[in-house]
């Protein structure tokens, strides 16, 4: 799938994390014609949030920023197999946001404004049209929280999270990337206000750029070039079932459940819910959140009742106050970050490749994520995504 080159004393770009993120920049920055490139993964390939999430991709935020953004990103995924030249199992099958009260609705009218007002394809549904796109569901008034609606959003899909990995890696190492897994890196040089290089358990490396994209590990790598982040690192849990015959042909998530349902390329049906609300990098799942979520799995689509699970799992998120990306170069000259994407991530992969590229090569944020800049904070200009994000997908 790729090369296994000499680690060189010297590159270009140095980029921190081998997940979807910094191949999908590493892709476009050789793209742009840098070749000296290197990806340095302290585990394997694909090892953090990329190997950890649920695959979710959509575009229906809350925000114009938001919006805007995933928009372009699902655009790009749309023809992502054949840029790669890579089966990546993507599949639109449409995208349903359940409200079972009278606010929920509220908010899905919101939405669905702006969404329209952007030209993105979301609407609000009523019963009627939710039991017609999804039979499975109990649409009944014998269940604790009833449906009263919803957000649709046609372009929702999902996608083989695995593949992508693989494919951009594929590309980049194509395009002369040298990616290294089992490459740790201990310590960030910075002189005189400006990044130098890295180092890491197999030598030190001198670069005039380094980006890290390492999502959960983000505020620890920052600290080794003396920048702080304000974000908090949370655990976020799914699981799947044993595999049956195909029965949802449309993702579901409830924000008052805490709880969305999927079924996957290989039959099996994943259930995610919301990280959990303490701070810790622990990879452990927990008895508490599949009890949870199988009850409101099951209160949603009773079928489901009978099925066993199969496998959990849980990955690390970074969660910002304000639940938006912070993407762009930081106080450090020359130290990019691609981070604070909570539950996010994994749908913005192909437009935040392009987006860091861009920043990277020329220096300047693009248009397009200027509202995320690390310095937002500080200047009070937060870009509110919570509305979007009351259930983690």
């Amino acid at each position: 799938m790729w090369r296994r080159p000499e680690l060189k004393k010297t590159y270009d770009v140095v980029i921190v994390g081998g997940g979807a993120h910094g191949l999908a920049a590493a892709y476009e920055l050789a793209k742009r014609g840098v070749r000296n490139i290197a990806v340095l993964e302290k585990s394997y390939i694909g090892a953090g949030g990329s190997g950890r999430n649920t695959t979710i991709i959509r575009s229906n935020y809350r925000t114009p920023d938001g919006v805007r953004f995933y928009d372009q990103s699902v655009k790009l995924y749309q023809r992502l197999s054949q840029e790669l030249d890579y089966n990546l199992l993507f599949s639109q099958q449409g995208h349903i946001t359940l409200a079972h009260t009278e606010r929920a609705m509220m908010t899905m009218v919101e939405r669905a404004e702006v969404n329209q007002a952007l030209g993105v394809n979301s609407r609000v549904v009523g019963p009627d049209e939710i039991a017609r796109l999804c039979p499975e569901l109990d649409m009944s008034d014998r269940v604790t929280y009833p449906i009263q609606g919803g957000l649709y959003h046609p372009p929702g899909a999902v996608i083989r999270h695995d593949a992508v990995v693989w494919a951009y890696a594929r590309a980049a190492d194509r395009l002369g990337v040298d990616i290294f897994p089992a490459t740790e890196v201990t310590g960030i040089d910075v002189a005189s206000g400006r990044v130098t290089g890295v180092r890491t358990n197999r030598g030190a490396i001198s670069a005039p750029s380094v980006l890290a994209a390492v999502a959960g590990w983000s505020s620890l790598v920052c600290s080794m070039a003396g920048v702080e982040l304000p974000i908090v690192t949370h655990n976020l849990q799914a699981y799947v079932t044993e595999p049956i015959k195909p029965m949802l042909h449309i993702i579901l998530v409830s924000a008052t459940l805490h709880v969305y349902v999927s079924q996957t390329d290989r039959g099996e049906i994943l259930i995610g819910s919301e990280i959990e609300p303490y701070s810790t990098y622990s990879f452990a799942s927990t008895l508490n959140f599949l009890e949870t979520s199988a009850r409101h799995a099951t209160d949603l689509l009773p079928r489901l009742r009978t099925l066993r699970v199969l496998r959990s799992w849980t990955g690390l998120c970074d969660v910002t106050p304000d639940y938006s990306p912070i993407m762009g170069e930081t106080d450090v000259k020359g130290f990019f970050v691609d981070c604070g994407w909570g539950t996010y991530g994994f749908k913005a992969v192909p437009i935040s490749g392009v987006c860091m590229a861009e920043a990277v090569t020329t220096g300047r944020s693009p248009e397009l994520i200027a509202s995320f800049t690390p310095s937002r904070f500080r200047e009070r200009r937060l870009v509110s995504e919570l509305a979007a994000a009351a259930v983690s997908h």
